[in-house]
């Protein structure tokens, strides 16, 4: 399994840019996943449905089966979080797992960057930034890309990741 991540400030267009990838490479026949890291408390549940009636009852794992999908929710309860690496270990194989978030993390991303944030880049500090793609041509040591043009980011990551034909 081939790993790539984006990283870049709330607003930069991580998910959007990611969600105009996803097909790009899947046309190519590879198997896609994710991972997304967030700071913000989250619930896939809804409270009153049985499988939160069960979390909230003290289940440490609760899996919801069907026809078209399932999905499995694990409480922490007051554990550490788990690594990056403990997450990939869980999914199934794949060709390509990407990455949102884990900024820290030693894996090979893109940074995302939005001038009217107003935010600083990120790549001086991290070296695991590899390339950037923003809303505006930039001049530096790292291959640039427009955001509007995901096929050239898709044809940049194959070729970075080794999953080029």
């Amino acid at each position: 399994m081939k790993v790539f991540g984006f990283a870049g400030y709330s607003g930069a267009g991580k998910t959007t840019l990611i969600e105009k990838l996803v097909p790009l490479f899947t046309a190519r026949g590879l198997t896609v996943s994710l991972i997304k890291q967030t700071h913000h408390d989250f619930d896939i549940d809804q409270p009153g449905k049985d499988s939160w009636r069960h979390r909230q009852a003290g289940c440490g794992e609760v899996l919801v089966a069907s026809a078209k999908r399932w999905a499995l929710m694990h409480e922490l309860r007051n554990t550490p979080e788990p690594s990056l690496e403990q997450h990939l270990a869980r999914l199934s194989p794949c060709d390509l797992t990407l990455i949102e978030g884990f900024k820290k993390e030693a894996i090979p991303k893109l940074e995302v960057h939005r001038s009217a944030n107003g935010k600083p880049f990120l790549f001086p500090d991290d070296t695991h930034i590899i390339a950037l793609a923003g809303d505006i041509p930039l001049n530096n040591h790292l291959p640039n890309f427009d955001l509007n043009q995901p096929e050239e980011i898709t044809a940049f990551i194959l070729r970075h990741t080794g999953l080029a034909a």
